[in-house]
């Protein structure tokens, strides 16, 4: 569906009764103006974890009232972390979302072997583009969490985007497994992968999308480009997920697309027992309500579909 836009994903998860959402450590003015900016949405029904003063006195900065939230009082952003996890649990709350803290700090308590939200799957970040230079949503993975994804953790991370994509309204995903070349070579490791991970989806080990790979992202995203190039795909030209080789790489690409081609970007993590908005600290407001919405609807489709998880051996 190319009518899908961040607009129309905020109109459809307002749709649904607010998330409970546990916001750890929004002591910022960008990050409380987003988590209020998405409650006055009714897209989140947020309890605030963090130092209270601290944040407390970032709704003053922003001129916000804090009233009608909870507020937990914690020491510092780990103590925070740490109580969010175990509000998700207890079944207290239904998402979580990243407030002003760093990426690691705030997922070495998610990821936490005994007392974590891990499930049997790997854990993934998923930026959803909007930009004006291409016809439709973009989502790019994993640009946030994995840093060096062998064959077997790009298994999970195509699944988790595919899954995400499904639960936006992308009925069969076109998934571009990125390289720097559309040929196989030994010596270029992503090559490798993505040809396992295409023969993987043909034995249905991942399902739902329809995957293609090695692509440039020249050829991935521009028709006329493949056809130079003589690639003949249902998925050059027309993606709805691209596959980075890896975070570096993804986390650049992520970037310049929002730098340069002034892209708008919202991401989620996927692959947890729950949604959890991972925005980065400088987002503003806007980034931080999209993403809040991509959790509602991904929270909306764990909860009518059960996790993908296909046996791999």
């Amino acid at each position: 569906m190319d009518n899908i836009n961040f607009k129309s994903l905020i109109a459809k998860a307002k749709t649904f009764p607010a998330i409970k959402t546990a916001v750890v450590h929004p002591v910022t003015r960008e990050a409380i103006e987003g988590v209020i900016e998405s409650a006055k949405n009714k897209l989140i029904d947020p309890i605030l974890i963090g130092p209270s003063h601290k944040i407390k006195q970032a709704a003053e900065a922003a001129k916000l009232d804090l009233s009608p939230y909870e507020l937990i009082d914690t020491e510092h952003s780990h103590a925070a972390a740490e109580q969010a996890v175990l509000l998700a649990r207890r079944g207290d709350v239904e998402m979580l979302m990243k407030g002003s803290l760093h990426t690691d700090e705030f997922m070495e308590a998610i990821i936490d072997k005994e007392k974590g939200l891990r499930t049997a799957k790997r854990m993934s970040h998923v930026f959803i583009i909007e930009t004006t230079t291409y016809h439709k949503l973009l989502l790019l993975t994993d640009c946030a969490l994995n840093i060096w994804p062998d064959l077997m953790d790009k298994h999970d991370i195509v699944q988790n985007a595919i899954d995400l994509a499904k639960a936006i309204g992308i009925d069969s995903p076109k998934v571009a497994i990125l390289s720097a070349i559309e040929t196989i070579n030994d010596k270029l490791k992503s090559t490798i992968d993505a040809a396992s991970l295409c023969k993987m989806a043909d034995r249905q080990q991942i399902v739902g999308g329809i995957l293609d790979g090695p692509l440039g992202f020249d050829n991935a995203i521009s028709e006329e480009a493949a056809r130079i190039k003589n690639i003949h795909s249902s998925v050059a030209g027309r993606a709805d997920i691209l596959l980075a080789p890896d975070l570096e790489s993804g986390n650049m690409l992520a970037k310049q697309l929002q730098y340069l081609a002034k892209a708008r970007m919202a991401g989620i993590v996927v692959g947890a027992r729950i949604p959890i908005v991972l925005t980065s600290r400088a987002d503003l407001a806007e980034a931080r309500l999209t993403s809040c919405a991509l959790g509602q609807l991904y929270k909306q489709y764990l909860l009518q579909n059960k996790p993908t998880c296909v046996p791999l051996y």
